[in-house]
């Protein structure tokens, strides 16, 4: 099984790097690979931090990407819902995906963090 690091994808989705960016492309586009739910955390939350794009982008972007067909992930209903979640309340992506575990898996979520006790008590 072939990974790939939120490097190759932020080069990818960013296009900011004639070189590695083509490179990027290459892999993404015309290989089956693997993201890790480690590594798609790290991308949103370095689009967001430090390149700041709003959450609604970040959540199509990575949803276009998804789309190809080539990229698995570990449990594809749940990334959906952590992204839709993500775009759509104040909640950063971890916590989004600790709902979707809860809202699609009904996992129990154990947490002291009052907006994400708010939504899995909904």
């Amino acid at each position: 099984m072939k990974i790939v690091d939120t490097n190759i994808v932020l080069r990818y989705l960013l296009n900011d790097s004639d070189d590695l960016s083509e490179k990027a492309a290459e892999i993404l586009e015309n290989s089956i690979v693997f993201l890790p739910n480690e590594v798609i955390a790290e991308i949103v939350y370095v689009l967001e931090k430090v390149y700041k794009v709003k959450k609604n982008n970040i959540s199509s972007a990575l949803s276009e990407l998804f789309g190809y067909g080539n990229l698995e992930v570990n449990d594809f209903g749940v990334i959906n819902e952590a992204l839709r979640v993500y775009a759509e309340r104040n909640l950063d992506f971890v916590d989004a995906l600790l709902y979707a575990y809860h809202k699609l898996g009904k996992h129990e979520v154990y947490t002291f963090d009052k907006k994400l006790n708010n939504l899995l008590s909904s």
